[in-house]
């Protein structure tokens, strides 16, 4: 019993320790002296029924106390738990509607949520919309139209449009459609020296174009940084398409003389079944001299008479076919 007592004060003080702890948990008491001190009206009731819904009075609270300094007395602690309870960034939206009041921007409370909702800082788009950002384009590559290719960098300063931020396109569009503008502008000019000479006529022709519009940006300017000299993309075309006539004419040849190869191999395929039929016509003169000779249709006189014929036809030939130096060493 003695030692139950000597541990008695111990275990009292743990759990008054215990019992403070939960309290000044589900009661942050210094919170609450905190927001009374700047002026902030909230209970300890409210701070406790913050805690039941799952609502961090760390985060409500600081933000009532910066927007009621910052003088923006038509956010409060229902509208911060709302959006916090919605998924949103409470001391960002806070952040944003300040720096925007001190800005002289027109931004209300329910504009900043629906940005913040919508995924973009809003803190970060009021930042841009008073100190305009710069955004470099990787490099556009473009043709003029004596075929040379420049390659054009530019730096495209914008400031973000509140009003458009739900629902705009962002950065990679506005590249996109500035990447566009340079190649259409280079594509125009009539030689790659006059884009050369005047480079801001690219920057003047793309901002005629209006390409922020439907976008969350206005854009400012567009500055070409730099141009270089890339390949001669029309000689490199005309080689290409010389490469392919030559081709094609090689081509239309090969068909040309196969087709000639294959006439003279049916031309002589021709002659051939010709001296065939010829050999096979001679066989069959001697058969009807026979048979002419057997029948009586043909006299012994007639058949010398044509025996002469050949012989004297046969000489008539050879004579013809004698040279005169071969008729010259005969003699």
């Amino acid at each position: 019993m003695k030692e139950l007592n000597d541990f008695l004060p111990i275990i009292i003080s743990l759990g008054a320790i215990i019992v403070l702890a939960v309290f000044f948990h589900f009661v942050p008491f210094f919170l609450w002296l905190s927001a009374k001190v700047s002026g902030v009206k909230i209970s300890l009731m409210q701070l406790f029924l913050m805690r039941i819904r799952n609502v961090p009075p760390q985060i409500i609270v600081p933000s009532l106390i910066e927007a009621h300094k910052a003088g923006l007395s038509h956010i409060t602690r229902d509208n911060l738990e709302a959006h916090y309870m919605t998924g949103g960034h409470v001391q960002r939206v806070v952040h944003a509607l300040v720096s925007a009041s001190k800005a002289n921007i027109d931004l209300s409370f329910e504009k900043a949520t629906a940005i913040d909702l919508a995924g973009r800082d809003v803190f970060e788009a009021v930042q841009t919309s008073v100190n305009p950002k710069v955004i470099d384009t990787p490099p556009v590559a473009a043709v003029a139209k004596n075929g040379i290719q420049l390659i054009a960098k530019a730096r495209v300063t914008v400031r973000a449009n509140i009003h458009q931020l739900v629902g705009g396109a962002g950065e990679d569009t506005i590249l996109a459609r500035v990447g566009e503008g340079i190649v259409s502008s280079i594509g125009s000019a009539e030689s790659h020296e006059q884009v050369l000479e005047n480079p801001d006529s690219i920057s003047k022709l793309v901002l005629r174009k209006g390409l922020d519009a439907g976008t969350a940006y206005e854009i400012l300017s567009i500055d070409i940084a730099d141009i270089d000299v890339g390949k001669n993309i029309g000689a490199t075309l005309q080689m290409d398409q010389a490469n392919a006539d030559k081709n094609i004419a090689q081509a239309k040849a090969e068909e040309r003389r196969a087709m000639a190869v294959a006439t003279e191999q049916e031309m002589k395929a021709r002659a051939q079944e010709a001296r065939a039929e010829v050999i096979q016509a001679e066989a069959e003169v001697p058969k009807a001299l026979a048979a002419a000779l057997r029948e009586g249709h043909m006299g012994f006189m007639d058949y010398y008479r044509l025996e002469n014929l050949k012989g004297d036809t046969a000489m008539r030939s050879n004579i013809a076919n004698i040279s005169p130096k071969d008729f010259l060493d005969k003699k």
